[in-house]
């Protein structure tokens, strides 16, 4: 008997991103994620599901940027100053017009 398995347990999505590796083939990673499926007692996902969702996993890591931790390493190493690292971590861009109202970013004169 068939079964099928419309949608995907977290588990299995995690497995995804966790097996997925840019170095080997899709289709690896699929088999990867098929064992991990029979590991758990889970229905085995197609294979063009798996397929879209590590394009999609592969986009979010582009997308996502640097690491908190090495924002924080690079203000401490000076390699950022720390208003940049403000701006990544809370998404907001330091502006002339925030300093005029007295919301002033800079821990130090430099620019």
């Amino acid at each position: 008997m068939l079964s099928f398995a419309p949608r995907l347990s977290p588990k299995l999505l995690e497995a995804i991103v966790r097996y997925d590796d840019r170095r080997v083939p899709i289709a690896e990673t699929y088999r990867r994620v098929g064992r991990e499926a029979e590991r758990l007692g889970l229905p085995r996902p197609s294979y063009q599901r798996v397929r879209v969702l590590v394009h999609a996993a592969r986009r979010a890591r582009v997308r996502r940027g640097p690491t908190t931790a090495s924002l924080l390493v690079d203000a401490a190493l000076n390699v950022r100053h720390p208003r940049h690292v403000l701006e990544e971590l809370t998404g907001v861009g330091w502006s002339p017009a925030a300093e005029a109202k007295g919301l002033n970013l800079r821990s130090d004169p430099r620019p």
